[in-house]
C-alpha cells in the first residue's frame, strides 16, 4: 500500500487506561437512528458512581436508601459522578417507607458546592400536592404542577394549561410501595411520568433553560423520613435541533501546558456549547476513562485528545470505536491522539483516513507557515496563518489520498530533520520527501469514508495556549462541526479569543514557580497584531 506524509509521538511515557467495555457494548451512535437501550447506572451493591455525604446515603437490599433523622441544615443531594445527561430517558423506582418524605430527582442541574444542586427537579412527597409537580430547585419554583403542562417563552413568560386534574393524577400513585418513575427530556421538553402517567410538562425556552447537566437525588430539610431507589437506568436519546459531540480527554502526561488534553477538550466544548448551542450539544469525558455506560450511545461525533502509540485510550476498544464509525459517527483525531499502536493503524486509516506511522512519520517542534487553503467549509473564516507547535509530519495517508482532503500544509525547514534516525524522530523516508523531492506536508485533513463516517486529525496542539490563536482555534471548531454532519457557517464557527484566565482553567498540572501568566498574554497580544 502506497503511504505518504507525517505525524508526531510525545516522549513522555503514557500509562494506557482500560476504559470499561460496557461504555461500548452495542453502543449505537445518533447518527445509526436507532433507539439505544437503557443502561443501569446503580449497581445494587454500593454507591460507585455516585457521590453524597454518607450521614444520609446508603445502599440496603439492592436499593439506594436517603435517611435523615430531621437534622438536615439545608436539602442535600446523592449526585451521579459519571457524567452529564442532555436528550434522555431516566426511568427508575421509588418507596417511601416513612410517615413524611420530601425528595426529587435532579436533572440538568448544575453542582454548586459539595452536595448542593440546582435545576430542574421533578418532586417526590408524602404531602399529595407535591408528588409529580415540576420544581426548579434554587432558581425559579414551581414550574408546572401535576396535570399541568407550562411553556416558558424567550422572555421567561409562562402559559400554563392544564391535561388532567390533581386528584385525579394522584391517585395513581400508590403510597407506601414501590413507583415506577419516568424523566423523558427531549430538546426544550421535559415530561414525568409516574406508574405509566404523565404527571406534567414543562417546555423551557428561556435563558435560563438547560439542555445539558447532572442528574442527582434530593432529601429535603424538616422532619425525619426514609425513601429508597431502586432500578435506575438511563438511556440517551437524539433530537433533529441538535447533534452531539463526545469529547474524550486522555491522561496528563507532559507538564504544565503542554498536552493538556482535558483543559483542551473542555475549553473547545465550551465554545461549541455556548456560541454555536443552538446546533450542538458538546460534552466531555476526562482523565481518559468514561465509566458512564451510555457515553457515546447518542453521539454523533466522537473528539480524541490524548497521548498514543501503545497507550491510546481506544487501543482496547478498536471494534467498539469502528462500529460507532461504520454507523456514521465521525471521529476526530488531536495531536497525540493521531498516533495509534503500529498493530491497529488499519483502523485509523478507516476512522482518520491518515496517521502517525513509526519510522515513517516525524514529530519535530517548528513554525507552521500556512500560506494557502483550500476552499472546502472546514477553512470558513479561517485565514493563512503561522504558528509555532510540536507539528508531526510525513503522515501515513490511503492509498492514492483517497476521500483525503488536505486543509493545512505546510514546508518544514530543513533544520527539523536534525535529529538522529529514530521511531519519531528522522528517518530515510522523510529525508527523501521534504529535503530532496521538497514536498509540502500534510498537518490537518479531513476524511470521507464511504458508506460510513467523517473524521479528521490535526497534528498540532502540543501547546495548550495555541488554542488562542483564533485562526488555528476556528479551523479545529469547524472540523468538529463538520464530522457531526452540521453546516459550517460561512464566516466559521464563532468563538471569541480566550482569555489568559480561560487558558489557564482546568489545567492539569499546577503552576510552577516562578511561571508569569503576562506570557501567555504577550503571545495573545502578537496573534491579534
Amino acid at each position: 500500500m502506497k503511504r505518504i506524509q507525517g505525524a508526531a509521538y510525545g516522549w513522555t511515557p503514557f500509562i494506557g487506561v482500560i476504559l470499561s467495555a460496557a461504555v461500548f457494548a452495542s453502543a449505537v451512535g445518533a447518527a445509526s437512528g436507532v433507539t439505544p437501550p437503557f443502561r443501569s447506572i446503580f449497581n445494587g451493591e454500593d454507591l460507585t458512581g455516585w457521590a453524597g455525604d454518607e450521614r444520609f446515603w446508603s445502599v440496603e437490599d439492592g436499593a439506594i436508601v436517603g435517611e435523615t433523622e430531621g437534622d438536615l441544615d439545608s436539602n442535600t443531594f446523592l449526585i451521579w459522578e459519571q457524567g452529564e445527561v442532555d436528550d434522555f430517558e431516566l426511568h427508575f423506582r421509588y418507596r417511601i417507607t416513612s410517615d413524611w418524605a420530601n425528595s426529587g430527582v435532579q436533572v440538568r442541574s448544575v453542582r454548586l458546592e459539595d452536595y448542593v444542586v440546582a435545576g430542574y427537579q421533578p418532586d417526590i412527597a408524602t404531602d399529595d400536592w407535591i408528588t409529580g409537580i415540576h420544581f426548579e430547585e434554587r432558581g425559579r419554583g414551581i414550574l408546572a404542577r401535576r396535570g399541568q403542562r407550562t411553556v416558558i417563552d424567550e422572555n421567561g413568560g409562562k402559559t400554563t394549561t392544564r391535561f388532567a386534574s390533581e386528584e385525579d393524577l394522584y391517585r395513581q400513585i400508590r403510597p407506601d410501595e414501590w413507583n415506577d418513575y419516568h424523566v423523558i427530556a427531549r430538546g426544550n421538553r421535559i415530561t414525568t411520568r409516574i406508574n405509566g402517567v404523565r404527571m406534567h410538562e414543562i417546555e423551557d425556552h428561556s435563558p435560563e433553560a438547560r439542555r445539558s447537566g447532572i442528574i442527582a437525588f434530593q432529601l429535603h430539610t424538616g422532619p425525619a423520613m426514609r425513601i429508597e431507589f431502586r432500578d435506575i437506568e438511563l438511556r440517551r436519546v437524539s433530537t433533529k435541533e441538535q447533534r452531539k459531540v463526545v469529547f474524550w480527554a486522555g491522561q496528563r502526561s507532559h507538564g504544565f501546558g503542554n498536552h493538556e488534553h482535558e483543559a483542551g477538550n473542555k475549553l473547545l466544548a465550551r465554545i461549541l456549547n455556548e456560541h454555536f448551542g443552538d446546533r450542538i450539544i458538546a460534552t466531555v469525558y476526562g482523565n481518559g476513562r468514561p465509566t458512564d455506560p451510555t457515553a457515546f450511545d447518542n453521539a454523533d461525533a466522537l473528539v480524541i485528545f490524548s497521548n498514543g502509540g501503545g497507550g491510546h485510550p481506544v487501543r482496547p476498544h478498536l471494534d467498539e470505536v469502528d462500529r460507532l464509525a461504520e454507523r456514521g459517527v465521525g471521529i476526530g483525531a488531536i495531536h497525540f491522539a493521531v498516533e495509534p499502536h503500529p498493530d491497529d493503524a488499519d483502523y485509523f486509516e478507516r476512522w482518520l483516513g491518515g496517521y502517525f506511522r513509526t519510522h515513517w512519520s516525524v514529530n519535530p517542534h517548528w513554525t507552521a507557515h500556512i500560506e494557502d487553503l483550500p476552499d472546502h467549509p472546514v477553512t470558513s473564516g479561517v485565514s493563512p496563518f503561522s504558528i509555532y507547535d510540536e507539528w508531526y509530519y510525513h503522515m501515513a495517508f490511503r492509498e492514492d489520498m483517497e476521500g483525503i482532503t488536505p486543509i493545512l500544509t505546510a514546508m518544514p525547514p530543513e533544520e527539523s530533520l536534525d535529529r538522529p534516525d529514530g521511531a519519531h524522530s528522522n528517518n530515510p523516508h522523510v529525508r527523501q520527501a521534504v529535503l530532496e523531492r521538497e514536498e509540502p506536508q500534510h498537518i490537518m485533513w479531513l476524511s470521507e469514508h464511504p458508506g460510513a463516517n467523517r473524521g479528521f486529525g490535526i497534528t498540532g496542539a502540543h501547546y495548550h495556549w495555541n488554542w488562542g490563536h483564533d485562526d488555528f482555534r476556528t479551523v479545529v471548531l469547524n472540523a468538529i462541526v463538520w464530522i457531526a454532519g452540521v453546516e459550517v457557517p460561512a464566516d466559521g464557527v464563532p468563538s471569541h479569543t480566550p482569555t489568559v484566565e480561560e487558558l489557564l482553567e482546568n489545567q492539569a498540572y499546577e503552576m510552577p514557580d516562578g511561571f508569569d501568566p503576562q506570557t501567555i498574554q504577550d503571545q495573545l497580544d502578537v496573534w491579534r497584531e
